[in-house]
């Protein structure tokens, strides 16, 4: 978690507006910055890492690897309702970056995987979904561009979930640390003297 200091000046309070990942990257921390700015309030960023790398992994996926994956690209799954037509460059994006990373993109899962498919990304490319990453209630849902949008709907996976579409996905079945510690997926309860 980053956090965002802001100095009111009141009495010495602080406010702090506390951001999951980096404020921004799809977080409007430069919104609430220019904001800020133009209120007079001062202010300090301490960035954080953005979901969109350090979610998948912690998964097991890494979104580049030497042997296939030397470039990747981060999106929005969700863009503002309120402008009217996409911006996202579909046909280059299918085609170029070797590894996508769709944030927020669970709720437009089906439309993205339409995009993607349509623009030449081919049916066979593996997905991954990572949801709740770096918790106790962690999920990781895994398939290809031809098979995630019933996959999801089958495992009933909500949002929020970080969206990685490439070969690196193909990794995590070597790189998955977490699922291999001793006590992974069990809860254990200490019991101790209340003094």
């Amino acid at each position: 978690i980053n956090v965002v200091l802001v100095e009111r000046g009141l009495a010495g309070r602080v406010v702090v507006r506390l951001k999951g990942g980096d404020p921004y990257v799809f977080g409007r921390g430069g919104e609430e910055v220019i904001a800020l700015r133009e209120a007079g309030i001062p202010f300090e960023v301490v960035p954080g890492i953005t979901s969109s790398i350090a979610g998948p992994s912690f998964a097991g996926i890494p979104v580049t690897h030497r042997q296939v994956a030397s470039s990747f690209a981060v999106v929005t799954g969700h863009e503002d309702p309120t402008k009217g037509e996409s911006s996202i460059r579909w046909e280059g994006l299918a085609n170029g970056p070797d590894t996508l990373i769709f944030l927020m993109g669970v709720e437009h899962l089906e439309s993205i995987v339409a995009n993607l498919l349509q623009h030449g990304r081919p049916a066979s490319e593996p997905v991954g979904l990572v949801r709740w990453a770096t918790t106790p209630d962690q999920e990781v849902l895994t398939g290809t561009l031809g098979n995630i949008v019933e996959r999801v709907k089958a495992a009933g996976l909500k949002p929020p979930a970080v969206l990685v579409v490439g070969q690196v996905v193909g990794l995590r079945e070597q790189l998955d640390w977490r699922s291999q510690l001793p006590l992974a997926g069990l809860r254990v309860l200490v019991t101790r003297a209340r003094q």
